[in-house]
């Protein structure tokens, strides 16, 4: 897409000038008469570059300058000013103006200023996101755990990482799948592009092609002028789709031919548009209940799940929750606030259904409404300190000299499959865990059932 410009002056005559010897440049241009106006199509088209009179009625270029530095600090501004007003634009440049450029000006200046303003915004954008990148972590700092079944996520993150293949994440809410993404992205040939992501459920179906692959002026009411999509703004790096089960019918055939053929067709456009970015999914659903339901397409599930990496709950590491508690703590000001081994015992059996997102706000929550640098049992919500485990009666009787856990949970799967003909759909509603936990748990404790065993 041709970057945006807009211009705001009073003057009829010079506007189309400036007008015409910038889209004779290639670049897309709005105009305004007024501050008052051009504002207004500051705020609904986000120009890349905005070129304004400082003397005008009304709102005046100053007023424009300190506006449009307010609302977007990297968009750089040119001020016209009459020949002999020199010391306002300078003063206009102490404000935060790039440069300007007097009237009667001419034509070559101007394009050479204007591209040059252009490459000054490009490279302060790639300057912000290269600080923001180093500001995360490139190893698996943020992502906490020293279990058995994390080290599986990590071996497989560092095996994926510099492989363009996409990677299809899943796992309950909370479980940590945009840290796990994002570490693939840090950890990648992509590193220094944008990671751009998108949260499937959460942008109206009706919106939703237009901010996955954009549109063209005149697509629709509204669409005023061309709009990147997030394929496109992620050019070069990686795009992660959350919630991708929540994906509408109608758009998953698109999705996938951008998958297949590495291109997109923007809403009311006439020619595809390549791609170069790297796809990472995301999802808390059953897909394969999903296919079997008849609201997810298999073969773009395939085209997804090149590899496929599942993140155990957190009630399935608990000896990662201490590490974690501690991990919290010294990230919202406590790391000398002291958790005895009772009060991590009670954490650590607790089954956490919000995951580790339920357990850093109740660190946090701790934190403030502790009563000394020593949380106690008293200061543990209520739930906690009572053993509370989701309500319900008591189904296990553990024998006094105690049971190992992990046989248990073997057990328990096993019933659930017998009493439910082995069928793992049903024995995974019976449970209230997704099919894949179930398999997961199967594959993990080496449950074959009985019609594979006769094989």
């Amino acid at each position: 897409m041709p970057p945006t410009i807009l211009v705001i002056d009073d003057d009829t005559s010079l506007r189309r000038v400036l007008e015409y010897n910038l889209q004779e440049e290639g670049y897309a241009v709005l105009t305004a008469a007024d501050g008052t106006a051009g504002m207004a199509l500051f705020a609904e088209a986000q120009p890349e570059l905005v070129i304004t009179d400082l003397k005008m009625p009304g709102m005046s270029g100053f007023e424009v300058l300190a506006a449009v530095k307010a609302q977007s600090a990297e968009t750089p501004v040119i001020v016209i000013t009459a020949f002999g007003a020199v010391e306002t634009a300078v003063e206009a440049m102490k404000g935060g103006a790039y440069d300007y450029i007097t009237k009667p000006f001419n034509r070559d200046e101007l394009k050479l200023l204007v591209r040059n303003a252009l490459k000054l915004r490009g490279l302060s954008q790639e300057n912000r996101r290269l600080k923001e990148e180093l500001a995360e972590q490139t190893d698996f700092r943020h992502i906490v755990g020293i279990s058995r079944v994390m080290e599986q996520v990590f071996v497989v993150v560092r095996k994926v990482a510099d492989t363009e293949a996409t990677v299809l994440l899943t796992g309950e809410s909370g479980t940590g799948k945009e840290l796990v993404a994002r570490s693939i992205h840090l950890q990648s040939g992509r590193r220094t592009a944008p990671f751009v992501a998108i949260n499937c459920a959460a942008i109206p179906r009706d919106l939703l092609e237009s901010e996955l692959f954009g549109h063209v002026r005149g697509a629709f009411t509204g669409a005023v002028r061309d709009r990147t999509g997030r394929f496109q703004a992620a050019g070069g790096g990686t795009l992660f789709l959350d919630e991708v089960g929540e994906l509408p019918l109608d758009l998953q055939p698109k999705l996938l031919r951008a998958l297949q053929e590495r291109e997109v067709m923007p809403v009311g456009g006439t020619s595809p548009q390549k791609l170069d970015v790297r796809v990472i999914a995301a999802t808390n659903a059953d897909l394969d209940e999903a296919i079997a339901g008849g609201t997810f397409r298999e073969d773009l599930y395939y085209r997804l799940a090149v590899i496929p990496l599942h993140l155990p709950p957190l009630r399935e590491r608990r000896e990662d929750i201490p590490v974690l508690v501690r991990h919290f703590a010294a990230k919202h000001g406590g790391k000398d606030i002291i958790f005895p081994p009772e009060v991590l015992e009670i954490l650590a059996g607790y089954h956490w259904p919000g995951n580790v997102r339920e357990l850093e706000n109740t660190v946090e929550r701790l934190l403030i409404m502790r009563s000394g640098d020593v949380i106690g049992l008293a200061d543990l919500p209520e739930k906690m300190r009572d053993g509370a485990v989701g309500g319900g009666s008591k189904v296990v009787n553990l024998p006094p000299d105690g049971y190992p856990l992990e046989q248990l949970e073997r057990e328990v799967v096993v019933e659930a499959l017998e009493r439910n003909d082995w069928n793992q759909t049903q024995a995974a509603r019976f449970l209230r865990i997704p099919r894949h936990t179930l398999i997961y748990r199967m594959e993990k404790y080496a449950i074959t059932p009985p019609q594979e065993r006769k094989r």
